[in-house]
């Protein structure tokens, strides 16, 4: 993992950015504790946050967990091909650009306009081999060939829920496709109690693939509040004993679940297809004050 250079405060006032895209009000907020780092929010929620000066750093929770992910998906420093469903401000493709040089990558997002702004705002390094599709996600990971992708990210928000069409198994079946054999797919999922969502999309990928982890914060799982929780699946073994170490460390510690512990969790939730599908839940108001 990159190493962050620390905080460094802007020295002149720099204007926030708003623009109207696609999917609502894009605003583009400068951190004041770091030379050239952005917040992007839609509609008021926030999205991604990028340091351009420091790409492998990750402030929000669920991307840091997702950096993990990214972590130990191979040795140190080693190319990967990935892809990335859902662009925001194209933090977790910068990471990995970071981390793991000469890596191949395609983002998929849908906004095309809000492409056109983090294109001109905070441009992506020219070195970095990332490609930007502006069509939807499932429509862009159908021209992914067979078995490219080592590692296939889902952090789609629209309205800043996740669409219904990314929640079901004729889904995951074509994630499966683009896979390579001990490929890796993660999801930032979010939900709140009674976590029906949650525990749905836990089946659907159970029954879809060999191996699975969540990590997420224990408020979140024990039904406490509205969260993050990323789901990582695979055919092949997962590092779960080095990312249940690298979750609970982290400056915002995260538990782990899987085997046994995560079939309990389900509760008996079925998984979702195509016909009964729906949205994520919304977020309630509080979550963004």
């Amino acid at each position: 993992m990159g190493k962050s250079r620390g905080p460094r405060r802007r020295s002149v006032a720099v204007e926030a950015v708003t623009e109207a895209v696609d999917g609502g009000l894009a605003q583009l907020i400068p951190d004041p504790d770091r030379g050239r780092a952005w917040t992007l929010l839609i509609d008021g929620a926030p999205q991604s946050h990028v340091d351009l000066d420091d790409p492998a750093y990750l402030s929000f929770e669920y991307q840091r967990r997702l950096g993990h992910v990214i972590d130990l998906l191979a040795p140190p420093g080693k190319p990967v091909q990935a892809v990335h469903l859902g662009g925001g401000a194209f933090t977790l493709a910068r990471y990995l650009a970071a981390t793991r040089p000469r890596s191949t990558q395609q983002i998929v997002e849908r906004d095309a306009s809000l492409v056109q702004l983090v294109r001109r705002e905070l441009p992506l390094d020219p070195g970095a081999r990332i490609r930007v599709r502006s069509v939807d996600a499932r429509e862009g990971l159908a021209k992914v060939p067979d078995g490219w992708a080592d590692l296939v990210i889902a952090d789609v928000f629209s309205g800043a829920r996740t669409p219904a069409h990314l929640t079901s198994t004729e889904f995951l079946d074509e994630v499966r496709r683009t896979l390579a054999p001990a490929g890796v797919f993660a999801a930032n999922l979010a939900d709140g109690p009674p976590l029906a969502h949650l525990r749905g999309q836990i089946a659907t990928a159970a029954a879809r693939f060999a191996e699975l982890a969540l990590v997420a914060d224990p408020a979140v799982l024990r039904g406490k509040r509205f969260g993050n929780a990323v789901l990582v699946a695979s055919d092949g073994p997962l590092p779960v004993a080095e990312l249940t170490r690298r979750a609970a460390s982290d400056p915002h510690p995260a538990r782990v679940e899987h085997g046994r512990s995560l079939t309990d969790f389900t509760g008996g939730a079925v998984p979702v297809t195509d016909s009964a599908a729906v949205a994520s839940p919304a977020p309630p108001p509080s979550v963004f004050r």
